[in-house]
Parts: structure tokens; sequence; C-alpha cells
């Protein structure tokens, strides 16, 4: 609308009046809708909106709206906490719980035992499940927010080798057409395993087949020390200050426990399943996971063409891809994954490995 023009109300009555007695697609509306805007130098888009009216019906709520008028809000309160205790209390696997309706029915006939106040009952008709629903959601209390997990917290180590993460993981290629050693007490040939132990801080591997029976600890501890023993082609060395791992028959060996107590290194096995309340635990964990992915995904798959015919002939082919993948990009930084490990030593310096004797 240009400045200074308006629209006299009576003219929008008028119009309005005019527009009502005529049908809906009758071809005489917009010629007249067409007229008035030119007339008053307005846009039709600005007329038809001044038709709909600028004033609205808004919706009118009580003083008290959101607030029980059947208890005090100390009162509803307590008992939200009650009824939410009781839906997490009887929440099974299924996710299958006591509904809100069936819980009322169960405090009004037969009441409920509380560390605070005793057994106490709540009079009949005093409160409904859609009331309570209702306050629940406003406070939290729901079950969708109650049983969701907390926000997950990213990680990364200070200092190179502050922590490492250890696991092993079976090759695809299962296992060797012929194979350097079989024992006679175990049936079949032994499996093609990946292991594989990760900085947390820059991300480098050090991975290594192995031909074993299941999850070996002798085998596990070879490895590790081969991993934190200085080695000709790569500059990834030293004893590591914790270790990260699952709770397998590795992280349960006694004598892993025992060596690992000697060289100083802190292990950390993975929480149970259930023992960090609404926290998913017991899973692997993706920095020691990922590198596995990406060798079975990058590396393993050429097997199809070519198959390794021994163990050192299979590390050989890995060391080499490995070198490729800590030269590559860093997580967060600007720089490759043994770059920032070589740039976040410890300020002591490396503790180093001792001999395997």
């Amino acid at each position: 609308m240009s400045a200074g023009v308006t629209v006299p109300i009576e003219a929008i009555v008028t119009l309005r009046r005019r527009l009502a007695a005529l049908p809906a697609r009758h071809p005489e509306r917009q010629p007249l809708m067409a007229s008035t805007a030119e007339l008053y130098d307005i846009s039709r888009a600005t007329l038809y909106r001044l038709l709909r009216g600028e004033r609205r019906p808004k919706d009118a709520h009580r003083a008290d709206r959101g607030l029980s008028r059947t208890m005090p809000a100390d009162e509803i309160e307590w008992w939200c906490e009650v009824v939410a205790a009781m839906k997490s209390r009887t929440t099974n696997r299924q996710g299958r719980r006591l509904s809100t309706k069936r819980i009322l029915e169960i405090v009004t006939e037969h009441g409920v035992e509380t560390p605070d106040r005793g057994l106490v009952k709540l009079p009949s008709g005093r409160l409904a499940a859609s009331t309570l629903n209702r306050h629940m959601r406003q406070r939290g209390y729901d079950t969708e927010r109650m049983t969701r997990e907390p926000t997950a917290v990213r990680y990364q180590a200070e200092r190179a080798n502050m922590l490492w993460h250890f696991d092993m993981s079976p090759s695809d290629l299962k296992q060797l057409k012929a194979p350097t050693w079989i024992d006679p007490d175990r049936g079949g040939a032994p499996t093609l395993m990946l292991f594989s132990v990760v900085d947390d801080r820059s991300g480098v591997v050090y991975q290594e087949y192995a031909l074993v029976y299941g999850e070996d600890a002798e085998a596990a501890l070879r490895f590790l020390f081969r991993a934190m023993a200085p080695k000709e082609d790569n500059p990834f060395e030293g004893i590591p200050e914790n270790i990260q791992l699952d709770g397998g028959p590795v992280g349960k060996s006694s004598v892993f426990k025992r060596v690992m107590e000697c060289l100083g290194i802190t292990v950390t096995p993975h929480m149970p399943a259930g023992s960090d309340g609404r926290r998913t635990t017991a899973r692997a964990k993706g920095k020691v996971e990922r590198p596995f992915r990406t060798v079975k995904e990058a590396h393993e798959t050429l097997y199809h063409f070519h198959e390794p015919t021994s163990e050192e002939e299979a590390n050989r082919w890995l060391a080499r891809y490995i070198a490729t993948y800590n030269g590559g990009d860093h997580r967060r930084e600007p720089h490759s994954r043994i770059d920032d490990w070589l740039g976040h030593l410890p300020d002591g310096g490396i503790r180093a490995m001792c001999g395997w004797e």
C-alpha cells in the first residue's frame, strides 16, 4: 500500500457484501477485486488480507492454565515421580511396562510403599490418567525421556600412547589354504585372526595376522610385544599408559593381567551390559572397529584375485596397506594420523619396550 493511502472500513464491508452475493467462481469477482485494488492503489494480496480481517480470535486460557486444580504442584510432582519409578521398575526387556491407568488403580486400591512417606494411598478420583500423563510430560518424566540414553560425549586422548584400543577379529579369509602348523589335538585348521591396536589420540593403527584357535592370550601378548617394540619401517612404538579391550578370554586371562601389571599398563575392560544405567555398554568401540572394517573392505577384498600363501606373506601385504592407512587424514586435525602421533608424544618421551626374554 502506498504511503498515506488507507481503505475505508465502509469500502471493505461493501466489497465483502458484494463478493458474498456472488458464487465462488463467478466471472465478476476478479474484475471487482481488480478495480477496488486499483482505486486504492494496493495489491490484490493486501486487499484479500483486509477482507479476512487483521483481528483474529485468539485462544482464551484460564489464569491457572497448566496447573492442577485437584492438588498442589509439589504433591502432583511427587506422584509423577512415583508413577515414573513404577514404570521404570516394571519395564522388561521387551519394553513392556505398567500403564499410567493401571498404576493409578494399584495405588488407589492397595497403595504404594515409598522410602520417605511409607505406605501411601491415592484417594479415589483425585487424579486422572490423562492429567497425570500431561504433568509427567511437562516435567520430563514421560517414558520417552526417562528411557533415552544420555548424550554421547566424544573423547580423545591428549597425548600419544595415553590410551590404546586392542581387539581381534577373524579375517574374512578365515583360513589359509596351507597353514604352517596344525594342532593335532584340535579339529580343523587354525583361524587367520586379525590383531589390532589403535592409538586413541592419533588413530594410528598397528595390525598383524596370526593363526590361532580362538582368542589366545599368548598370541595376544606376542602381538602386543611386537606393537610396542621398535620397528624398522614404522615409528609407532612404546608402552601405552592404558589399554581398553573387551571382556573376552584375553581380558579375563590372569597371565595377561599379570603381564600388563608388570609393564605398568592399566587395563580397562568394556563395561558389562546394563551396568551403566541407560547407557549402552559392552559394545564394540568405533575407534578400533573402523580400521577393521576398512582393512576388510579395502584390502582383504583383493584376496579374491590373489590369496596370500603364508602368514608371513599376509603380514607383509598388510603392513604396506597399514602404512598407507596411517598416512591418511586424521579424523579432526589437518594432517595425517602418523604426523599427529609424532607431534603429540608424551613430555617424558616414549616408554621403551623391553626385550622378549
